[in-house]
């Protein structure tokens, strides 16, 4: 579903050319679960922003659902994020002059899909906001606007989710709640899952565990004999 053949990402600045991603390689099976750690700065949100298309490479070759994501102009990668990508974010990024059930329509909508509003209907009851699907998002809690926000990604029925730092913002309760959902979610509708966390229960929950560090890629294992293995 997801492959990348040495993947990197420079950036300029005041002092010259930083590189934030050191050439990465590695595969995500369709269906899989991926949880992406690491420290702050190091680099797990750029990498995941350039996995789904938005942001540009600086060099390498990444290939989503087949498509060479690499060769795109920004054009080309929005049609393919609308036709196949979910995205969650930390901040939610809902928009605030639309009620709940607007908020998770607003991509079916964009992309022309029938019955938008009865399917984001739908969605929010099995996310238990049926009763809120009318309130802004300045009524609903914290947990209650990420709930929000997973629904509007996984309304398209997306092959792939990209969530970054899905529970940051919540509290304990929340965290479990939100955790408890991505996976009922991904379980149903089959969707790959990829997340970048700092939560560790979270990322337990994966099939497999990726460790960012100043910008290079580990496959994390579980048996002590085993070190880190990278992935190049």
């Amino acid at each position: 579903m997801i492959k990348t053949k040495q993947l990197s990402k420079i950036v300029t600045t005041s002092e010259g050319e930083l590189q934030i991603l050191q050439p990465i390689s590695f595969e995500v099976k369709a269906g899989e679960s991926i949880a992406i750690v690491g420290a702050s700065g190091s680099g797990k949100s750029t990498l995941l922003g350039l996995l789904a298309g938005l942001d540009e490479v600086s060099d390498g070759e990444i290939w989503l659902d087949g498509e060479p994501l690499h060769t795109m102009n920004e054009e080309a990668r929005a049609q393919l994020r609308g036709a196949k990508v979910g995205f969650i974010f930390q901040s939610f990024m809902l928009v605030q002059s639309l009620t709940a059930i607007e908020n998770v329509m607003l991509p079916a909508e964009i992309a022309g899909m029938k019955d938008a509003r009865q399917k984001a209907k739908t969605i929010l009851e099995q996310v238990g906001l049926g009763h809120r699907a009318h309130h802004f998002p300045n009524q609903l809690s914290g947990g209650e606007q990420q709930r929000v926000a997973i629904a509007r990604a996984f309304i398209g029925q997306p092959k792939i989710l990209f969530a970054d730092e899905p529970t940051g913002n919540l509290d304990a309760v929340n965290s479990e709640k939100i955790e408890k959902l991505l996976f009922q979610l991904n379980q149903d509708i089959g969707t790959t899952l990829v997340l970048v966390t700092h939560d560790s229960n979270l990322a337990k929950e994966c099939e497999r565990q990726l460790t960012m560090q100043a910008g290079s890629l580990s496959e994390t294992t579980t048996a002590v004999s085993s070190p880190e293995q990278e992935v190049v």
